[in-house]
């Protein structure tokens, strides 16, 4: 069912390591080429647009592309009470762990009489994006709307594919998510459509009168597909945008301490979400591999979505990796920089403080990702293909601008002003100077 990749006994340098790791194949460029057409559909459009891409992709008409603030509202009243109970805990512990990032604002006094500081400024507005296709996301919403709101931003906006069961509005329980967070502003909108809407804004009311539906954004933000993904890519520059978000990926690194079902199980609960979803196990237990490998069948075979769950496991994204000792195994796992890396063995704690390159990092038996994905109070909006390397996952900081702030006095400025002209000068740039001496 899943595939072997055996490095023991080999010294591999980075680039040799990341040919043999395993990673889902995922087009972009190819899908950008089939996006671009309905960016500049929905950019010329609007409103008309959404509707017959909602008809095309979705299968249904939307009656209201904005969900009337009243049908949001009413989502909570139908809402299981366990489902309740359990958002509210999850928006409860998200809300801590993010308030808990807000940077501190700054003063330095370079000198006397000269000031430098720097404040935090939330974006003025941000689109936030929650996925509907094989599965149902209010946990996204949680996620997104969170981190916005605990940065200050003033105005959000959600987006979530409308439903053909539900008569063309998103899902029940992302509405009565929002209304939990007080989100009132909802498009029934999915894909790539939606990523084109909040960057560009969306002409024609739900009366096709003309009136502005969907204001610009400033900032586009949550999980998709490939398309999802190719928009992002293709509207940054005219907005901001979190991350290329592909297919997800769970790595463990686990030594013979392991419990070889705990594995198994986490496994099939990442790859249950998408057919090119990877997992991957890292292990210098011949036994442990074993063991976990007889476990994924058995569970692959009850699971819910065996069929989705079976694609995953085979697909060349997912195996088994085996290594000399878990040092190198902390070598792969820092190499192949995973959107969530669980770390399940004797000295884990250890292990997961030199980690350099993972998403989230989950330490011991009892921090499974499922944990992360719901009610950790971390953020599960993570980077994926590798570009933990050089991004984090979504937070406060996604939404949030770093300006400084430059007082000087007369007397600083005179301190400093023939060093100026002197760098001025160096740099053929002499208007530079006597702007600094015209003041004297």
């Amino acid at each position: 069912m899943i595939s072997r990749i055996d490095l023991r006994g080999r010294a591999l340098s980075r680039r040799e390591l990341l040919a043999e790791l395993p990673r889902a194949e995922v087009d972009v460029e190819h899908a950008g080429e089939v996006v671009a057409p309905i960016l500049a559909d929905v950019r010329d459009r609007g409103a008309a647009a959404l509707r017959d891409l909602a008809e095309r992709f979705d299968g249904v008409r939307p009656v209201h592309l904005r969900v009337p603030a009243a049908t949001i509202a009413a989502s909570v009243e139908v809402l299981d009470p366990q489902v309740r109970a359990a958002l509210e805990e999850t928006i409860r512990r998200v809300r801590r762990v993010h308030g808990a990032q807000v940077p501190a604002g700054f003063t330095v006094e370079v000198a006397p009489g000269a000031q430098v500081r720097q404040r935090w400024v939330p974006v003025r507005r941000v689109g936030l994006y929650v996925p509907g296709g094989l599965a149902v996301y209010p946990s996204s919403v949680i996620m997104n709307v969170v981190a916005a709101q605990a940065a200050g931003v003033a105005s959000l906006a959600v987006a979530s594919p409308p439903q053909k069961d539900a008569d063309g509005l998103p899902d029940a329980v992302v509405l009565a998510t929002c209304a939990l967070l007080g989100v009132d502003e909802v498009y029934a909108v999915g894909g790539a459509q939606a990523v084109a809407m909040f960057a560009y804004g969306a002409a024609g009311s739900q009366d096709e009168d003309g009136e502005t539906l969907c204001e610009p954004v400033d900032v586009v933000t949550g999980p998709g597909n490939v398309y999802v993904a190719a928009a992002k890519r293709l509207v940054r520059g005219v907005v901001g945008i979190d991350s290329e978000a592909g297919p997800t990926e769970i790595a463990i690194l686990a030594d013979g301490t392991a419990d070889p079902d705990h594995l198994a199980a986490d496994l099939v609960s990442q790859a249950e979400h998408d057919p090119l979803a990877a997992a991957v196990l890292v292990t210098p237990s011949v036994e442990l591999a074993g063991a976990v490998e007889a476990k994924l069948v058995d569970r692959t075979g009850a699971t819910f979505h065996r069929g989705r769950v079976a694609q995953a496991l085979g697909g060349s994204q997912s195996a088994i990796v085996l290594v000399d000792d878990v040092e190198a195994g902390l070598d792969v796992v820092n190499a192949y920089g995973a959107e969530h890396l669980e770390i399940q063995a004797a000295d884990a704690a250890d292990l997961a403080e030199r980690v350099t390159s993972a998403g989230a990092i989950f330490v011991g038996p009892y921090s499974p990702v499922s944990l992360g994905d719901y009610m950790a109070g971390s953020n599960h909006v993570l980077p994926t293909g590798g570009c933990s390397h050089f991004t984090s996952g979504l937070g406060v900081h996604s939404f949030l601008r770093a300006v400084q702030v430059v007082e000087y006095d007369a007397d600083a400025l005179a301190d400093v002003a023939d060093r100026i002209v002197a760098l001025a000068e160096a740099e053929g740039l002499p208007a530079h100077g006597e702007a600094v001496r015209a003041r004297f």
